[in-house]
């Protein structure tokens, strides 16, 4: 069982960070407690446990934490999408608009076998630019996207319109304005 308060009150919001002018939420005190750390874990196991997936892909960095949680209590191979320059070659790139700028997310070319069915982990849903740019680089080697997982979504954010809009199915533990 969730405990949405509990949750809430150990996400932390952070004013001018990581740019002036710009807002950002810390999740990080959500796995300096274990009691959280084994909520959220065992929530999203709950989940996904008897669902056909092949392989976890946890987005850089904050899916790594929920990623590798995940792929060891589910017993599944974790495949990490990163920023540029953090994986040995060979890999994949997609440059894609987020905000006012531009990024770029990477895998490791032949990770994953061409009818891998995935579960795709982040910390958070914003825009939801990542996660779809890490669908669309997971559906270029034939992957097929499950779900987009995510701890928080920020429901004034439109991430979770446009990734249902563009037929990803979604789900996030919590809410947040």
């Amino acid at each position: 069982m969730i405990d949405e308060f509990l949750l809430k009150s150990h996400v932390q919001r952070v004013e001018n960070w990581p740019h002036e002018g710009m807002g950002s939420l810390d999740i990080t005190p959500l796995f300096r407690n274990p009691v959280t750390t084994r909520m959220i874990t065992d929530a999203m196991t709950q989940r996904y446990l008897e669902q056909d997936i092949s392989h976890i892909v946890a987005l850089d960095a904050g899916g790594f934490l929920l990623g590798s949680n995940l792929s060891y209590v589910l017993n599944l191979p974790l495949v990490l999408i990163r920023k540029p320059g953090k994986l040995p070659p060979p890999v994949e790139s997609l440059e894609f608009a987020s905000g006012q700028s531009t990024n770029i997310l990477e895998i490791q070319r032949d990770t994953l076998p061409e009818d891998a069915t995935v579960l795709v982990v982040d910390d958070l849903i914003a825009t939801g630019s990542t996660a779809l740019a890490a669908t669309q680089l997971l559906q270029r080697s034939g992957a097929s996207v499950i779900e987009v997982a995510a701890i928080i979504a920020m429901s004034n954010s439109g991430g979770l319109e446009r990734l249902s809009d563009t037929g990803i199915a979604n789900y996030s533990l919590l809410m947040l304005d």
